[in-house]
């Protein structure tokens, strides 16, 4: 069976996911998200990455325990180090001049101003938003328990979209180069806010442009 045949794909819940991300799941009816693993450190779970004045720019949420083996579920955010005030910052700064900045940063801020104490929480909510603003209607449903097999309509994409992996990215994601705010070579695979940020209700034809045919 075909990957993009299947019904549904298995992925982990990332942190204002990459473009990438978004290619992916767009090809399937039904998203299920791996509640049942251990933190993966160094992963799109708790990082992002944006475009600046300067150069692109990595986000990175601290967690606590992140070293140990801790359901994702399970893992705290740790707001000794103001990361959340840094990460606006950081993002206004980037995106604060771009088209469709003033459209779409409320619905961001609101979710940071609730400071969650989970990373799953704040994931979660992140990820359904960005669906909503970019028209993206799924079913989503979170696993009961670990499993390494899975059933044969669902895809397993857990880890095949990370920093560490961009070998195989060509498999959910063909960049589809769009105006961004700094420079002049197209950067690809940002954080999916650059291109809501850069291009608004453009976006979801973007989108589609970048899964592979």
């Amino acid at each position: 069976m075909n990957t993009f045949d299947k019904q549904s794909v298995l992925i982990e819940l990332q942190y204002l996911p990459c473009i990438e991300f978004f290619s992916c799941i767009q090809s399937f009816n039904e998203i299920i998200l791996e509640s049942n693993e251990n933190f993966v450190k160094q992963s799109y779970r708790n990082r992002s990455y944006i475009l600046g004045s300067n150069k692109t720019e990595m986000l990175v949420i601290p967690v606590i325990d992140g070293n140990k083996k801790v359901l994702i579920k399970d893992i705290k955010i740790d707001y000794s180090q103001r990361w959340d005030v840094n990460h606006w910052r950081t993002m206004s700064a980037a995106y604060g001049k771009s088209p469709f900045y003033e459209f779409y940063s409320d619905y961001f801020k609101n979710i940071y101003d609730k400071k969650h104490s989970f990373i799953w929480e704040l994931n979660f909510e992140i990820l359904t938003m960005c669906l909503k603003l970019l028209r993206v209607d799924r079913t989503i449903r979170q696993t009961l328990r670990y499993e390494k097999e899975v059933n044969s309509t669902v895809f397993d994409a857990r880890n095949l979209i990370s920093p560490k992996n961009e070998s195989i990215s060509g498999q959910f994601y063909q960049s589809s180069p769009y105006q961004q705010n700094f420079g002049n070579e197209f950067v690809p695979n940002l954080s999916i806010i650059d291109l809501l940020f850069c291009r608004g209700n453009q976006a979801s034809e973007i989108l589609k442009k970048s899964r592979p045919i």
